[in-house]
This record gives structure tokens, C-alpha cells and sequence, in this order.
């Protein structure tokens, strides 16, 4: 079975991404790394195929910043939401513009999720799931 998130495949994508990260991308790390929101958030985490810009694996939780190129992409987004939901992981969604223009708000968002959810009781050692259960298009 192969490793689902953080895929040794991914690496090197994952590193550039974290590398060239977006200005958005970098308020809002900024205001939710080293545990400020009470959990522990990782950036550029590949899932299956795909990669969240942000995710909590003690909430289940991926938080995407959509810019231009969402508009686009609705298709490709909207099997990747339904991917991580068939692994119990829920999207945040923001607009770029939002975290520019009110990052207060969108933390508010993010605390309010995290305190509604419950956490899962995952299984111990690294998440692993059966490739064969979810058939990706791609």
C-alpha cells in the first residue's frame, strides 16, 4: 500500500512550492504556525495526487487560498475536495483577496472549525489508506 500523505514522490514539489510560497500564502502561515491556533499546522502536504496548502492532521482540516487560476480550475478543485473527503479531510476555502483584505476574518473561520470538530481517533503510526478504494481521475 503505498503512503498517502506526504508522498516520497511529492518531495521535491512540496519543497518548491514551500519555497515560492505566495504572498497570501506566507500572511497566513504567519498567523497559524508554531501551534498559534492550539494545533499543529503543516504547509505544502501532498494527499494522494494532490497538495493543500495547509493541513492539520489532528483535525482533519486542509485550507486552500484560491487566486485567478481557481476560476479555471473548478473541475480539477472540486475532485480534490471530493478526494479528501473520501479521507474524512474537510477544505477550507479562501480567496486570495480575502486574506488581504480581511485576515481577521478568515482566522475567526479557521478557530471556528477547528473548535467545532471533533477530532478523529486516528489509527497509530503513519496514514495510510487503500489506493484501490478511491479511483482518482487523472
Amino acid at each position: 500500500m503505498s503512503r498517502i500523505i506526504n508522498n516520497f514522490s511529492k518531495k521535491e514539489i512540496r519543497k518548491d512550492l514551500r519555497k515560492n510560497q505566495t504572498p497570501e500564502e506566507k500572511l497566513l502561515w504567519l498567523k497559524i504556525r508554531n501551534n498559534q491556533t492550539g494545533y499543529k499546522w503543516r504547509r505544502q502536504i501532498s494527499i494522494g495526487n494532490y497538495i493543500a496548502d495547509f493541513y492539520c492532521r489532528e483535525k482533519l482540516i486542509a485550507i486552500e487560498l484560491d487566486g485567478n487560476q481557481h476560476r479555471e480550475n473548478k473541475e480539477y478543485d472540486k475532485e480534490r475536495d471530493k478526494f479528501f473527503a473520501f479521507l474524512r479531510i474537510e477544505t477550507l476555502r479562501f480567496w486570495n483577496s480575502e486574506v488581504n483584505g480581511n485576515l481577521n476574518g478568515v482566522l475567526e473561520e479557521v478557530l471556528k472549525k477547528l473548535n467545532s470538530k471533533t477530532s478523529p481517533q486516528p489509527s497509530p503510526g503513519k496514514e495510510r489508506v487503500n489506493p484501490f478504494a478511491f479511483q482518482e481521475k487523472g
